[in-house]
């Protein structure tokens, strides 16, 4: 317990705000971390967009070097990094969708949509590279 002095200096007993240390994080605080960290990323991966629509825009030269960039071992890690988190972004808007209805409100059908939500992701994520090299 914690001690706060009172106006009159004396002390009194609170208890202690829980911390992430004590809980025990659940699927659906990670599927909830995740959803926000991934609407970040995003915001990134949104400029590489766009940078990337521009450098068309400008001529062939400026396409083909950006072009390029994307094309190297780094780049493509970060597209795929874009494109997971684009998937499981959208997955958990998905998820909140259906919540949106009170539907799927109960424990177990929470954990199942959040770990649909991971397997999803991956799954679609996979597609969409699997696509990308046989189509590329």
């Amino acid at each position: 317990m914690a001690e706060a002095k009172t106006i009159r200096g004396n002390a009194i007993e609170r208890p202690l705000s829980p911390h992430l240390q004590i809980y025990r994080p659940l699927i659906n605080m990670v599927m909830s971390i995740l959803h926000r960290i991934t609407g970040a990323a995003l915001y990134f991966g949104s400029l590489l967009l766009a940078w990337w629509l521009v450098s068309a825009a400008i001529g062939p030269d400026y396409f083909n070097f950006v072009n390029g960039l994307f094309d190297t071992w780094l780049g493509r890690i970060v597209l795929f990094g874009y494109t997971w988190a684009l998937m499981h972004h959208m997955m958990g808007g998905i998820r909140h969708f259906i919540w949106d209805t009170a539907s799927y409100l109960d424990i177990p059908s929470v954990n199942f949509l959040s770990w649909a939500t991971i397997v999803c992701s991956v799954v679609l994520t996979a597609a969409v590279w699997a696509g990308v090299f046989l189509l590329g």
